[in-house]
């Protein structure tokens, strides 16, 4: 192998202009091979105490001593160049060899014998070794390992000498080992990209605006804009957004894909395009990512090695997963869980794992956008990654993505949970007892200031005081849960600590778009960071990727969601029609009912019989959208007298995954009689759900959707009044609508479907929502009963000409 300059060399390595150049730290080569022991969640200590604790030995060496000694070697294999570099934590140079020091922090002391059987350390101090041996003529270096206690003692220290020859053949063979891995990622992708270039549309042909849309698609990817696109159901968006970013992948626009959705419907749709697309042809690898919780085989999730055997040796059996999971390129949850049941590891680890080698990644938002939860084995700056990495955001839904943001942006705690946890701890752990009470007087000192003030304060500064409090806390905490000894408290314990830190990290970026919300509720105080106007957090996040899409049937409009966003001005957007025929969709307008809060029981009746009318001009199934269930109760007795022999059954809060299957599954085909569901817009059954055919024959659609008053809407209204000047309009107008719109998207889901949306508001004739229709609505006032009768009776006896 040819070798490069030696320690320190800053400049360019030198490589033949036909091999591929790899950098390479010494650290992502080692871990490549060299994973092993159990499956923990908290890691040794937080890199700033770490990186204090390294410093602090450094600083106590004896005179000679080099810290943080940079090396680099450039070798040449089966063409590839490959850039090793990294710094040696301390370098004592002595007679008999160079003493290379590689230094680790535990959050506690390690067992007895553990550290010995750490391999991965030992090749990083080989591999270092290896690199500053073979800038000179030593022939032997002393290897020393050295572990520092973040809870203080004397470090470990334990010591192996090697002579160069032993460090050049491990060097040799690890560097080989990583090329053969290239190699064979070489070819598949090679596969992938021959079998892109042969692809054709998965469908006989493209509806109408799909083509349009596929290709806005593949120019955003190919210019690395952020993409918007209106496209009503029926489009086929999902096909439309990943065949041309499939393309892209083969011409090196892109190097891999995020297709990010907010709901299991979502997650299937892209699943069965890429499957439409394998059955065409194409070679191409995905992973769906399920959340932790849902994927964990335990009641609970714990990723603790006393406490979950799938952790306790997790590493050492996950190769042998990996290994195997090369022979599949469609990875979803069921076979994610079943391969984990194999191999006996965690199944959550195990996909983050098959995602580093997949071309399509599905999840939800948060694996791209959520502080707490980005994927940073892909976004983190400081990881390896081989060559330049183009990725794609393609962000499905993506009007739910502002207020599902602002919940990733926004973080809250509570007194109680501190003070129960003091209760639980105070005997066995005496130094968490007493920084919970700290931070325990500072919620009571704010439980005073709220109470001096009708209970509750807004401020636009953050708590700064209570910032030390809590990292005091997740110190500590963090130091006894690495420890793995069972307590009674543990699970209490480690799901305040996750609180406490996801806390912390929303708090790092606390600036304008923010507001602090305190209350107290009797003894209990809470405090919120919420976030007002996720826009400076979503572009920061949309800067890890290369380009991003944003598609949905409802952006309307356009430069509200492209603000809100975080996409820049100028960002290029894309609205379509439908491509049914307008005859199937039958849009009423019944101006006639007002829904205003103040006015609900007056008009009850008169809005029951309107929606009555609706039903009874035709057997079949309808959905009743409502802006609340107090609502929806309120009209249900009244529609139950108005509509007798046909059956009304109601969405209820907090349905389960059974409980809602078993709702839709009544919306079968052929339904002899007429079936009437009563639901809430925005809710599980008002968007993300496809009932084709005759299971759906009308929508009625009951109100505006503007979100209920509350503290925080009200401090987004007065946060866009000063920014834009529209403050009702950014904090219940658009997010109302949206909800109109979706719930309304129910009807018609395919060429042949033909059914009825009846509107029922006052204020839906009004400019400003007037404005917000899409372009293929064409609705028809109906003054009351009988005119809602007789446009009924005329767009069904339509039916067949």
């Amino acid at each position: 192998m040819a070798k490069g300059p030696g320690p320190g060399y800053d400049g360019p390595m030198p490589q033949p202009p036909s091999l591929k150049t790899i950098r390479l730290p010494v650290r992502a080569l080692v871990e490549a091979f060299f994973r092993s022991g159990d499956l923990v969640l908290t890691a040794a200590g937080s890199p700033a105490r770490a990186i204090r604790a390294h410093r602090l030995y450094q600083a106590g060496r004896p005179e000679g001593y080099r810290a943080e000694v940079p090396v680099g070697s450039t070798v040449t294999v089966k063409g590839f160049c490959l850039e090793v570099s990294g710094r040696i934590d301390g370098v004592t140079e002595t007679p008999e060899g160079p003493v290379v020091e590689e230094i680790k922090t535990w959050v506690r002391p390690p067992a007895a014998g553990e550290a010995e059987r750490r391999p991965a350390h030992w090749a990083q101090a080989k591999v270092y070794a290896h690199l500053l041996l073979s800038q000179g003529d030593q022939d032997r270096a002393l290897l020393r390992l050295v572990y520092l206690s973040l809870s203080g003692g004397q470090p470990l220290v334990l010591e192996q000498s090697c002579s160069k020859a032993e460090l050049d053949g491990f060097f040799d063979l690890l560097t080989a080992g990583f090329v053969d891995r290239l190699l064979l990622k070489k070819a598949r992708l090679e596969a992938r990209d021959r079998s892109i270039a042969e692809l054709k549309f998965p469908f006989p042909s493209f509806r109408a605006g799909q083509r349009a849309m596929a290709v806005a698609v593949y120019r955003a990817v190919q210019d690395g804009r952020r993409l918007l696109i209106q496209a009503p159901t029926g489009v086929g968006k999902t096909a439309a957004v990943l065949f041309p970013a499939v393309k892209a992948l083969a011409q090196g626009e892109a190097t891999r894909l995020f297709y990010l959705t907010a709901r299991t419907t979502g997650r299937l749709a892209a699943e069965q395009a890429l499957d439409r697309m394998r059955a065409a042809g194409l070679t191409l690898t995905s992973v769906t990512l399920t959340a932790r919780e849902k994927i964990c085989p335990q009641d609970r999730p714990a990723c603790d090695p006393e406490l979950c055997p799938r952790a306790r040796g997790h590493f050492d059996r996950l190769g042998a997963a990996l290994e195997e999971a090369a022979s599949r390129t469609a990875w979803t949850r069921e076979r994610i869980e079943a391969l984990a049941l194999d191999h006996r590891v965690c199944p959550f680890e195990l996909s983050l794992d098959l995602a580093c080698e997949a071309d399509c990644v599905i999840g939800d938002y948060n694996y791209a956008f959520d502080p707490r939860a980005f994927l940073r084995r892909f976004f983190d700056p400081d990881l390896f990654r081989p060559g330049e990495e183009r990725y794609v955001f393609l962000v499905d839904e993506a009007h739910q993505l502002i207020d599902r943001a602002r919940e990733m942006f926004s973080a809250g705690l509570s007194k109680q949970s501190f003070l129960d946890l003091r209760r639980a701890v105070k005997t066995d752990l005496p130094r968490l007892f007493k920084a919970a009470g700290r931070i325990n007087s500072f919620f009571l000192d704010l439980r005073r200031r709220c109470q001096e003030r009708d209970g509750a304060i807004q401020e636009k500064e953050d708590p700064k005081p209570l910032y030390p409090l809590l990292e005091e806390f997740c110190r500590l905490a963090e130091e006894w849960l690495a420890g793995g000894e069972p307590a009674p408290f543990r699970e209490e314990l480690q799901e305040l600590f996750f609180s406490v830190s996801g806390f912390l990290k929303v708090a790092e970026e606390y600036g304008p778009g923010y507001a602090t919300l305190m209350e107290a509720k009797g003894r209990e105080v809470d405090l919120r960071l919420f976030c007002l106007d996720p826009s400076a957090r979503l572009g920061k996040a949309l800067d890890r990727a290369a380009a991003a899409v944003f598609f949905s049937a409802t952006l309307a409009p356009l430069d509200y969601h492209a603000r809100l966003l975080g996409c820049p001005e100028g960002a290029p957007s894309l609205t379509l029609g439908s491509p049914f025929p307008r005859r199937n969709l039958k849009l009423l307008l019944a101006e006639n009912v007002s829904t205003l809060f103040g006015q609900r029981e007056r008009t009850k009746t008169s809005l029951a019989r309107t929606l009555a009318g609706l039903v009874r001009a035709r057997p079949g199934n309808y959905l009743l959208y409502f802006p609340s269930y107090q609502y929806l109760e309120l009209i249900r007795p009244e529609l139950a007298q108005d509509l007798e022999g046909a059956e009304i059954i109601s969405q209820s809060p907090g349905m389960g995954e059974p409980e809602r299957e078993d709702f839709l599954a009544r919306f079968g085909t052929g339904n002899q009689g007429t079936l009437v569901g009563l639901a809430v817009m925005g809710g599980i059954f008002g968007e993300g759900i496809d009932l084709r055919g005759d299971r759906l024959t009308g929508v009625a659609v009951v109100g505006v959707g503007l979100p209920p008053p509350s503290p925080e809407r009200e401090l987004i209204r007065s946060h866009f009044d000063g920014l834009v000047g529209a403050g009702f309009e950014y904090a219940y107008l658009f997010p109302g609508f949206n909800r109109v719109l979706q719930a309304a998207g129910r009807v018609i889901r395919s060429e042949t479907d033909r059914g009825v949306v009846l509107l029922v508001d006052q204020r839906l004739g009004r400019p400003a929502y007037r404005r917000l229709f899409p372009g293929h609505w064409r609705p028809v006032r109906v003054p009351g009963p009988a005119g809602l009768e007789a446009a009924l009776a005329r767009f069904w006896g339509e039916e067949g000409v």
